[in-house]
């Protein structure tokens, strides 16, 4: 009889809103093509139907919630979680540790899980104290009802290690290694810098846009990302895009093919996000070869391992390395290369999808199992 999964803790599938949408997108279709049965809860108006993105042997189910930036994670957890333990899958793959609060729910249906604990939330600055403290929390609970955790770094594995003395499973994000495409129109090929993020602060958004006040005067500027919210580095991006007109804000983008592209021809991807673990817009610009300055973190060093293409979030700091890279073609053609082939090597959606069935069927096994197994899964 086929195994079940359930997916919980994304807006759907398919969904292009983040980095667990685009894990879900790669990892459902790989494990109904290795015969589960996989359910995906999904938020009201979050996926389109007509999608040629969509595998129609994924099923999904939408269940409602509070749409509001504090509660919806909780509220559309909590109904796909009832919903849960209605149908009692053999095992559920839950992505975001604010849904620890209803992992004992899981537990007592005798529903084992899999939690991806994503970064370290509780330390982003976008979130006020009350949102950090829940996410906290969520943590807490996550390291002592979760079957089995991934991390998706080795600095975040270390950490919940060190805070919650849980072991976890590393499993990265992958890249798509694309096909030659066409330079989207307007742009040229190796010429323009690119920046892909959503608008919040650790993501280094408002010193990249200062940064370009000294760039846009030389060359092409493309900005993808928004905050969701017409939030104000919205306004900022609106307004940098009007003064100058080298620069492009191309607000959130759902065309993958056209976001490949941007990546593949870009003459530099400047990648400032300082927290979180091993984050998917880095990895599939590396997939792409674009060459990467990125802000100075441990999770950026462990991913890209090439120290002198990181920076500090200083706007002078960034502009001149990006004007490095943009006014040296063999340094571009160096980054390309490396940047391709430890995409390659180290972060390639195959081997992730497949370390994620194996950390379900392990989540499923006695306990006494779990451990040797799990050593197993971190020497992968």
């Amino acid at each position: 009889m086929p195994k079940t999964v359930a997916v919980i803790g994304t807006r759907g599938y398919p969904s292009y809103y983040g980095g667990f949408e685009t894990a879900v997108r790669k990892i459902a279709p790989f494990l109904v093509g290795k015969g589960w049965n996989v359910n995906v809860y999904c938020r009201p108006g979050a996926t389109k139907d007509d999608d040629t993105a969509r595998d129609p042997r994924v099923r999904t189910t939408t269940t409602p919630g509070l749409e509001s930036k504090s509660l919806s994670t909780l509220s559309f957890g909590l109904t796909a979680v009832l919903h849960c333990l209605r149908e009692k899958p053999d095992v559920a793959l839950v992505m975001n540790v604010a849904n620890g609060f209803w992992l004992p729910l899981l537990k007592l249906r005798g529903i084992p899980t899999v939690v991806n604990v994503d970064g370290i939330e509780w330390e982003r600055a976008k979130w006020n104290g009350l949102a950090k403290l829940v996410f906290k929390l969520g943590a807490r609970l996550t390291a002592r009802f979760g079957t089995l955790l991934v991390s998706d770094a080795v600095e975040i594995q270390r950490r919940w290690k060190e805070d919650f003395g849980r072991e976890s499973v590393f499993i990265p994000y992958g890249g798509e290694i694309p096909v030659p495409l066409d330079v989207v129109p307007g742009l040229e090929h190796d010429s323009y810098v690119l920046m892909v993020a959503r608008f919040v602060p650790e993501n280094t958004v408002s010193e990249f846009f200062r940064a370009v006040e000294d760039i846009a005067s030389d060359y092409p500027v493309v900005i993808v990302g928004s905050s969701g919210y017409r939030g104000p580095l919205d306004e900022d991006a609106k307004e940098l895009s009007a003064r100058h007109p080298n620069v492009t804000w191309l607000g959130h983008l759902s065309d993958d093919k056209k976001l490949l592209s941007l990546w593949q021809h870009a003459g530099a991807y400047f990648h400032g996000h300082s927290v979180g673990g091993t984050n998917p817009a880095l990895v599939q610009a590396m997939a792409c070869g674009a060459p990467v300055v990125a802000r100075r973190t441990v999770y950026n060093s462990e991913v890209l391992d090439a120290s002198e293409h990181l920076v500090d979030p200083d706007p002078a700091a960034i502009a001149k390395a990006l004007r490095d890279i943009l006014s040296d073609e063999d340094l571009r053609s160096k980054a390309r290369h490396a940047n391709r082939e430890r995409a390659i090597l180290h972060y390639n959606w195959e081997h992730v999808c497949s370390r994620y069935e194996r950390a379900l069927v392990t989540a499923m096994e006695p306990s006494r199992k779990q451990a040797s197994r799990l050593s197993v899964g971190n020497a992968a």
